[in-house]
């Protein structure tokens, strides 16, 4: 088997959210991030990595548009697939640089570059590395955003993935310090044959998976606390032939900060 990693539009959508608080907040030159999620499941980019409970807590550092973060995976149970008998350990953990900007005169143009190491403790896979670059057009209606991953260690492969996503600020308002909002996300994910292979033993490029988030933001002070509901299927023939569970719904409930 190979390496396997997280990925959510909600969580992406969400730190989009916090940062743009954060930036109109105040003028730090360095903000820090704090967030720790439970899911029902954990899946990423439509694969199930583990079909039980699991814990990701996640910190990050952001300054003049450079953001360094490492994010964790916890497994609650002894039932994963990938790393059975090691409830309470963690199974996985990423170190992530990104440079986020604008493009002059075209401030509605946001673009990213970074990469991303992976790390399995307890687990038989070799830690592995990404990079990525892509783009999102911040102020045309859904935020589309497109992202080119490509695996320069291990799988030598690329993966594409498309999101679209809409935020609902205060739905509903219980004073100037709490209030909801509604995320709503929504990606698409095509590789090509090397990453297919690497993943699935499929000799092809294929479409990979579509992925649906929904998330009900609630801002307590400086807190945003946040259940979600997701839903994810994979979409090649050979690919769901590849996989155990082609087909996943699961919950989640976060809490987050930046300061």
């Amino acid at each position: 088997m190979k390496p396997l990693r997280t990925g959510s539009v909600v969580l992406e959508l969400t730190l989009i959210v916090l940062a743009a608080g954060t930036a109109a907040a105040d003028d730090k030159v360095i903000t820090y991030g704090f967030s720790t999620d439970y899911f029902s499941k954990y899946i990423w980019r439509g694969q199930n990595v583990d079909n039980s409970s699991v814990l990701q807590p996640a910190f990050s550092a952001n300054a003049y548009g450079f953001t360094g973060s490492i994010w964790s995976n916890i497994d609650m149970t002894n039932r994963s697939a990938v790393a059975p008998d090691n409830a309470w350990e963690f199974s996985e953990y990423d170190l992530t640089l990104d440079y986020t900007g604008t493009i002059p005169d075209f401030n509605w143009v946001s673009w990213s570059v970074g990469t991303i190491y992976y790390q399995f403790p307890n687990q038989v896979f070799n830690p592995t590395t990404e990079i990525y670059g892509g783009f999102s057009l911040t102020q045309v209606p859904l935020t589309p955003t497109f992202k080119w991953f490509r695996d320069v260690q291990e799988i030598h492969g690329s993966y594409f993935q498309y999101s679209i996503g809409q935020t609902f600020d205060k739905v509903y308002v219980m004073n100037e310090n709490c209030y909801c909002g509604l995320l709503l996300g929504a990606s698409y994910g095509w590789a090509n044959a090397a990453y297919d292979r690497g993943y699935f033993g499929v000799n092809s490029g294929q479409s990979n998976d579509l992925t649906f988030s929904a998330a009900l933001c609630t801002q307590v002070y400086s807190w945003m606390i946040k259940p979600s509901i997701n839903y994810s299927s994979m979409l090649g023939n050979s690919i769901r032939d590849a996989t155990d569970k082609s087909d996943n719904f699961w919950v989640g409930l976060g809490i987050s900060t930046t300061f």
